[in-house]
């Protein structure tokens, strides 16, 4: 039904009066199911970056500390009693699925709920009725603006969380914000009881963080007291992740030993800096980055940790914001040694046309075609190519898919497996 209204009226008008419509379905689906999450604790996290891998700390770390507790994440879906992987291209499913899925995390005996919400959900409405208690913002930086429009708009839909939570009378009212990141003032006014985290300012602060090939290690102080806090997931962007965790068990009054024990227990998130590993004499690293901010928060530690070069693999969506694609190339042009430029859900857009902006951003950083830049549309082959060119000591990072198990393509989606097809790729070249 949808299509046929948006088909039926024009692009601006339909996007104005979506939202409503979007809230009307939503409450008339509440009212089908019952509220199901009206007895639940809901923590809710939102940002750019970082969404996926935070709510996956404060989920092991609640579990760890004896929580009956469930997640849902772009990543998948699960409870204190297992966990099942998501097969679609969505954060935040639509509200029936959603009320559907929370209903089975239920079934498990759940008492909170920490749920990854995205800018689409709460602009449309579809989180309407879900009784948020504590919010989580990682961070704001462009993307989805081939939809929101303005960085504003995007930014205002993110904090449209922290306002569910300032309005939820019978919930905590408590917000967690990056306090290194501009508009955290503007998302902490919105609650009751804001604590901010970060490396440069913040209540909670990460001290000494060193980061290796696998992790890291920081000092949180309290008063007199300190946490040691040890990240089991490489990335000095996983610091930032691991501190939104430590301020939520800081909020829930864990004590340091669950803290500190619960986020060191999580060792990996699917698709998320994932390292594979099949005796080969090169590191290979599979992450879902696929924004110009996600690129400059994993590349530059990605290069300095690598003992040869830095071999990079990535597209660029297709009916998404055009304006990223120069970007992303620019920034991988500037860290890694080799960039190969490939399909990442192009859908009906032309592939090869994408593929010509991102070598634009790439040669404005002084690549050159055929030599340290290659186009290779067909993604297999170019992950193929790349673990071809890689010498002992040289790290190749696959970016942009993560976790996904479909690649969307002008004639639908098809299955794919980014980690299977680097394995594929590695034993071929054995």
């Amino acid at each position: 039904m949808r299509r046929i209204v948006k088909a039926l009226i024009p692009q601006r008008l339909f996007k104005a009066i979506e939202p409503y419509g979007h809230l009307l379905e939503s409450v008339l689906w509440q009212v089908v199911y019952g509220f199901p999450a009206s007895d639940l604790k809901v923590i809710g996290v939102t940002g750019t970056d970082g969404k996926t891998t935070t709510t996956s700390f404060i989920w092991q770390m609640l579990k760890n500390s004896g929580y009956k507790v469930g997640y849902m994440s772009t990543v998948g879906y699960g409870t204190h009693l297992g966990q099942h992987q998501s097969f679609v291209h969505m954060t935040t499913m639509q509200t029936r699925q959603l009320l559907k899925r929370i209903k089975e995390l239920k079934a498990d005996g759940i008492e909170w709920l920490v749920l990854e919400t995205s800018s689409h959900a709460l602009a449309q409405n579809r989180v309407w009725g879900i009784p948020y208690q504590i919010a989580v913002m990682t961070n704001v930086t462009g993307d989805h603006l081939d939809y929101h429009g303005t960085f504003e708009r995007y930014r205002d839909a993110k904090r449209k969380l922290f306002t569910m939570v300032g309005a939820n009378s019978r919930g905590m009212q408590e917000g967690v914000v990056n306090a290194d990141d501009p508009a955290s003032a503007l998302f902490a006014r919105e609650v009751t009881h804001p604590l901010s985290y970060g490396l440069k300012y913040g209540d909670i602060k990460a001290e000494d963080a060193t980061t290796t090939a696998t992790g890291s290690r920081y000092i949180v102080r309290r008063g007199s007291s300190a946490l040691n806090m040890i990240v089991n997931i490489p990335g000095d962007f996983n610091v930032y992740n691991s501190l939104a965790a430590v301020c939520v068990g800081l909020t829930l009054e864990l004590t340091d030993d669950e803290i500190e024990q619960g986020v060191a227990a999580l060792k990996n998130v699917e698709g998320r800096m994932t390292r594979i590993d099949e005796g080969q004499k090169f590191d290979v690293i599979v992450d879902f980055a696929s924004t110009p901010a996600g690129f400059e928060a994993v590349l530059p530690g990605a290069k300095q940790s690598a003992k040869g070069r830095l071999i990079v693999v990535f597209g660029s969506a297709g009916r998404r914001d055009p304006a990223k694609r120069a970007a992303q190339g620019e920034i991988a042009g500037k860290y890694a040694d080799v960039v190969i430029a490939t399909e990442e859900d192009d859908r009906e857009e032309d592939g090869q046309k994408i593929l010509e902006a991102i070598a634009g951003g790439a040669e404005k950083s002084g690549k050159k075609r055929d030599k340290n830049l290659f186009l290779i549309l067909n993604r297999p082959k170019a992950i193929a190519e790349a673990m071809k060119l890689a010498k002992p000591g040289d790290t190749v990072m696959l970016l942009g898919k993560g976790h996904e198990k479909t690649i969307e393509r002008a004639d639908g989606e098809h299955p794919w497996d980014e980690i299977g097809e680097a394995k594929k790729a590695l034993h071929l070249q054995k």
